[in-house]
């Protein structure tokens, strides 16, 4: 996890402490999830409308529920699952787009 944008400019953008607590594998329909001390599973469905985006959903998420250190980002990760609508993938970089101009989640592929 690289940042995420809010669109409220009050807000701006945050950014995980150490983004290598947070990573997303895709595996067939399933994604998984490691959100700092937390870890989640969701299945998932995209439909491309170009070559680099489309409409995205996962579905329900299961979620370990520790309590993670103040500043941590795994609730707001894990509450957004449901509100991302789409997707754009840019070289290794992707970004899911919330539901209403809610934000936008960037990841990056780990090296």
């Amino acid at each position: 996890l690289q940042s995420f944008q809010s669109s409220d400019d009050a807000q701006g953008t945050t950014r995980p402490a150490d983004p290598s607590r947070y990573t997303l594998e895709f595996t067939g329909d399933r994604a998984a999830m490691r959100l700092d001390c937390n870890r989640a599973t969701a299945t998932w469905s995209a439909t491309p409308s170009s070559a680099t985006g489309g409409a995205f959903s996962f579905g329900p998420a299961a979620m370990t529920r520790a309590a993670c250190p103040p500043g941590s980002l795994d609730a707001k990760i894990a509450g957004d699952l449901p509100r991302i609508r789409s997707y754009t993938l840019a070289g290794d970089t992707l970004n899911f787009a919330l539901v209403a101009d809610g934000g936008i989640h960037t990841w990056r592929r780990a090296p």
